[in-house]
C-alpha cells in the first residue's frame, strides 16, 4: 500500500542488478521514490528512470560524500512532494523488506519524540565470506533506544529540517553526527525490534575490510573532533581505545623488544581483549565461532582505526582531503 506520507531516498554509484532490487522494493510503496547517482557508468540512472523513479545526477566536480548525497535526495524529494513527512534513506546495494516501511512509520506517528527509527539490517549472503559474516555481526544491536542509526533509516523530515540535515562535509560516519545533532535537540534516536533491509556488502578481500575499517576511524576521529566541546563527546570511548589498542601499545612493545619478558607481557593484552569480547558476544547468543571471529577482527581492527584516526588529524593540519573509497 502507497503510504502517502513518505518518500524514500537512494543512493549509489555502479550497483548494477542490486540498485534494480533495491529501487523495485519501495517503487509504490512509497509517495515518492528519488535516486541520487554519483558517476555510475553500468546504466544505473537510465534503469532508475525506467522503473519511474525520480533520478539526481550528482556533479562528481565536487568532491563526494554519502552525506551530499543523501542531503541532494531529500532536497529534490522535498521539491517533488512538499507535504512529506517520513523520508527513508537507503543505499543501492540494499533492499528493504516488506514490513519495515509500515513499521518505521507506526513507530514515529506514535512517538512525537523520535526523530530516526531503524530495524535489523541483515547480511544477504553472510556465507561468502567471513568479512560479509562480520557484517551481519556488527549489524545485530539490541533493540530500544541507540545513539545513532546506520546510513539506513527512516527520518522525521521536519527534525530533519530542524538541525539540517547530513554534514555534507562529514566524509564517512555523517548519520551518527547528524544523530548526535538530534540528540542535542531533544529528539531519540531507536533501533526498533523488526527486520528492515537485506543487504549485499559483497566483501571478499582482506584489503577491503582494511579500508573500510581504516574509513571507520577517520569518521570516529571526525565527529570526536567536531563535537569535542558537547556533553556526550561522541565516540569519546572508541577513540580512546583505538588509540591505546592501536597506537599506544604497540609502540610500547616495540620500544620493549629488547627486554623479551616485558614484551611479551604486554603483548599478553591482546590475547585479554580478544577473550573479553568474545566471552561477551558468547553470552549475547553469538555461537563460540562467531564470537571468536569477531573478537579477532576488534583486535586486529585497531590498527587500521588508529590509522585511520591519525589520518584524520594529518590531514587537518596539511589540509589534504581524505580519499574516500568504497570497501
Amino acid at each position: 500500500m502507497r503510504d502517502a506520507r513518505l518518500g524514500v531516498v537512494a543512493i549509489g554509484r555502479n550497483e548494477g542488478e542490486r540498485l534494480r532490487a533495491c529501487l523495485q522494493a519501495v517503487v509504490g510503496r512509497a509517495a515518492t521514490v528519488v535516486y541520487v547517482d554519483s558517476g555510475s557508468t553500468d546504466g544505473s540512472t537510465e534503469m532508475a528512470r525506467s522503473l519511474g523513479v525520480d533520478v539526481v545526477e550528482l556533479d562528481m566536480s565536487i568532491p563526494f560524500t554519502a552525506a551530499r548525497a543523501r542531503n541532494a535526495g531529500f532536497e529534490r524529494l522535498v521539491t517533488l512532494l512538499p507535504e512529506v513527512e517520513l523520508v527513508q534513506f537507503v543505499d543501492g546495494d540494499a533492499e528493504i523488506v516488506d514490513g519495515w516501511l509500515e513499521a518505521g512509520a507506526r513507530a514515529l506517528a506514535e512517538n512525537p519524540e523520535l526523530a530516526v527509527v531503524c530495524g535489523r539490517l541483515k547480511e544477504r549472503h553472510p556465507e561468502a565470506s567471513i568479512y560479509n559474516r562480520l557484517c551481519d555481526i556488527e549489524w545485530d544491536g539490541p533493540a530500544g533506544e541507540i545513539e545513532a542509526s546506520g546510513g539506513i533509516c527512516m527520518v522525521r523530515a521536519d527534525a530533519f529540517r530542524a538541525v539540517g540535515g547530513y554534514n555534507p562535509a562529514i566524509l564517512a560516519g555523517e548519520e551518527a553526527e547528524m544523530c548526535s545533532r538530534l540528540r542535542a535537540a531533544g529528539f531519540r534516536i531507536e533501533r526498533l525490534p523488526v527486520e528492515m533491509a537485506l543487504h549485499d556488502m559483497d566483501m571478499h578481500r582482506f584489503s577491503q575490510w582494511w579500508r573500510r575499517t581504516v574509513r571507520t576511524g577517520h569518521a570516529y576521529a571526525e565527529i570526536h573532533a567536531r563535537h569535542a566541546s558537547s556533553p556526550e563527546r561522541p565516540y569519546d570511548r572508541e577513540v580512546r581505545s583505538a588509540w591505546f589498542w592501536g597506537a599506544a601499545l604497540p609502540c610500547a612493545i616495540a620500544l620493549t623488544l629488547p627486554l623479551p619478558p616485558i614484551a611479551l607481557g604486554l603483548s599478553l593484552g591482546y590475547s585479554a581483549l580478544f577473550l573479553r569480547v568474545a566471552r561477551r558476544k558468547i553470552a549475547s547468543g553469538l555461537s563460540p565461532r562467531d564470537a571468536a571471529l569477531y573478537a579477532a577482527s576488534i583486535v586486529i581492527g585497531k590498527l587500521p582505526t588508529a590509522l585511520g584516526q591519525a589520518t584524520y588529524h594529518v590531514n587537518r593540519l596539511t589540509g589534504r582531503r581524505y580519499a574516500y573509497s568504497k570497501a
